[in-house]
């Protein structure tokens, strides 16, 4: 509830019709849009005790709830009434006013009860308003308290309910606050003055005793003190004389006593700094919604005949929130895939990034949203929702995938196709014209981005579909280019007969030119011979002739000098040098 001006006045929330309690779907809608924390100010009391008064005033207005001076109780059931928390930023005050406890018209108590028990299973401040100082018959007016363990249950196991002791009421209570109107004798004890929260102490001493007097005295006594240990008291004087009392909200304040003023904004301010925000066990801090559920479950549970079980009010509200936890996790994960994912993916691992990074933030959503999850029920639930659309994505991944690159294959081969209609590979060679002008557009398929994970599944489908397409071309081109193979192969068989010839020519060239070359190289070898012949014969001849000189030189000189025998034997050895020589020069010339 942003501002006042969404509830003008107060709305019934809880109607008492003919003794049976209903929920007005009007309040509930104006809770539900409430989602900032509330604190909630119930009141009861009996009738005739200016109940609805103090509630205006703490709404910050003079009219609103309905004062009623007559001897039948004015408001009927509970009613509510939010405004902005006049201290509190962000949080709502609401307000519940209840019908006078203590009506003649009921016959029985048994509704103001269940009133009395609403208003404190509701509130997290409690304030019970009565007439005069506390004595006894204040206390006997408050025996709706002793009641309460009959009236309410913690747990919702019935052997539990054996075991349920105050501490588990106590933290499900509301603070205490006993309003005391038109007193007008002094607050003392013994003769001191006490302040009111003394005054309320002392007046919920216990005595010491055990009679059944005793019992009766303290047992108001006790449960008060027990099922609140946070009481606060405020004394009120008279507002103004009896018979203003019925126009006492039309009254200017200087018409109304200065006192009872002072004490009524001391009230209010105490109200607003000290009143909590409504928490539920664990910590868990109510809102409009959640109030809302508290309500309709304690109000079933009446109706059915049932004792509300607190317990069973927080795991209905749990029930409510972690559903309510689950479908905003699943949505903000559904919102952020569908804004960040673009099908078809590259690659499975770049979806499943997006997936994880999205999943970790709903989880995150859904731990802040969530509370009293227990066995993390509601947290599995959601991991199974969250798997479930992951599975989804990935099959529309697939598709997506599969579309796009059927897409692209019709694009890229559909030229390929018409050409194929038209006739242009029915020839001889048209085969494999065909298969290569496949490859070349399959390649080009290779090179388009983003197609998806099916991309090679749905390139091979798409090729076997074609695949009768191509054996036609095949068979075509079989048939028309029979006899051209068979020419193709006389011509290359007359191309190796050719080639064959010509490499036999060559071959003898090549021997020819081998032979010539050696002869060549015998004419020079023997023409190198013949001049080494003709220098060694010579060098013979010339080594003979200075050996023969020198030899008839010294022939002569023996001659002359009478030396006819040495000069016979030096004829001898001439002849001998001679033979020498012609059998070298015969082997210098071989």
């Amino acid at each position: 509830m942003a501002s006042e001006i969404h509830m003008p006045g107060p709305v019934c929330l809880i109607e008492n019709i003919k003794g049976q309690l209903k929920v007005n779907p009007e309040a509930l809608e104006i809770l539900s849009g409430i989602m900032e924390p509330v604190v909630v100010v119930a009141i009861v009391g009996l009738y005739r005790t200016g109940k609805s008064y103090l509630m205006n005033k703490l709404a910050g207005k003079k009219k609103g709830f309905s004062l009623g001076y007559t001897m039948q109780s004015h408001t009927k059931g509970i009613w509510m009434w939010c405004v902005p928390h006049p201290t509190k930023l962000n949080n709502t005050l609401v307000l519940l006013d209840t019908e006078g406890l203590g009506d003649v018209e009921k016959g029985d108590n048994q509704n103001d009860s269940w009133i009395f028990a609403l208003a404190i299973l509701l509130s997290s401040t409690f304030v019970y308003n009565s007439m005069g100082p506390i004595n006894q018959q204040a206390m006997d007016q408050l025996h709706y308290v002793t009641e309460l363990t009959g009236r309410l249950r913690v747990k919702s196991s019935p052997d539990a309910n054996e075991g349920e002791d105050s501490a588990e009421f106590v933290s499900f209570f509301p603070d205490f606050m006993w309003t005391l109107r038109d007193v007008t004798l002094k607050l003392e004890a013994d003769g001191q003055l006490l302040t009111p929260d003394e005054y309320l102490e002392f007046s919920l001493k216990l005595k010491q005793g055990t009679t059944e007097k005793d019992k009766n005295y303290n047992l108001p006594r006790l449960c008060i003190r027990t099922f609140f240990p946070t009481k606060k008291c405020f004394v009120f004087y008279p507002p103004t004389e009896w018979k203003k009392l019925t126009e006492l909200e039309m009254l200017d304040d200087d018409e109304v006593d200065s006192d009872f003023l002072n004490q009524v904004e001391e009230f209010c301010c105490y109200t607003f700094s000290h009143s909590k925000t409504k928490t539920l066990p664990g910590g868990v801090k109510v809102n409009g919604p959640r109030l809302e559920s508290l309500v309709q479950t304690y109000v079933q549970a009446i109706s059915s005949g049932d004792l509300p079980c607190m317990e069973n009010a927080v795991l209905a509200l749990a029930q409510i929130e972690n559903s309510a936890a689950v479908q905003k996790a699943t949505a903000y994960y559904d919102q952020q895939m569908s804004q960040k994912v673009e099908l078809p993916t590259e690659t499975l691992l770049e979806l499943l990034d997006l997936h994880r990074a999205s999943e970790r933030e709903a989880i995150e959503i859904f731990t802040r949203s969530s509370f009293k999850d227990v066995d993390h029920a509601f947290q599995k639930e959601l991991m199974c929702q969250l798997e479930k659309r992951w599975k989804d994505i990935c099959k529309q991944n697939q598709t997506a995938s599969s579309d796009c690159c059927l897409a692209l294959l019709e694009k890229i081969f559909g030229p390929l196709e018409e050409e194929v209609n038209q006739g242009i590979y029915s020839k001889p060679g048209g085969y494999h014209l065909f298969i290569q002008k496949t490859e070349n557009l399959k390649e080009k398929y290779h090179q388009e981005p983003r197609k998806g994970l099916q991309a090679e599944e749905v390139l091979q489908m798409y090729i076997s579909s074609k695949q009768s397409m191509m054996n036609t071309i095949l068979k075509t081109d079989q048939a028309l280019t029979e006899k051209e193979k068979e020419i193709e192969v006389q011509r290359r068989e007359a191309e190796s007969a050719k080639v064959a010839a010509e490499q036999l020519e060559e071959m003898q060239k090549k021997t020819e030119q081998m032979m010539e070359q050696r002869e060549k190289s015998y004419q020079e070898h023997v023409k190198q011979l013949t001049e080494k012949m003709e220098r060694d014969r010579a060098q013979l001849l010339e080594e003979q002739e200075r050996t023969l000189t020198l030899k008839l030189q010294e022939q002569k000189r023996l001659l002359k000098e009478g030396f006819r025998e040495e000069s016979r034997k030096l004829q001898n050895e001439i002849k001998n040098v001679e033979k020498r020589y012609k059998e070298r020069e015969t082997i210098v010339v071989s």
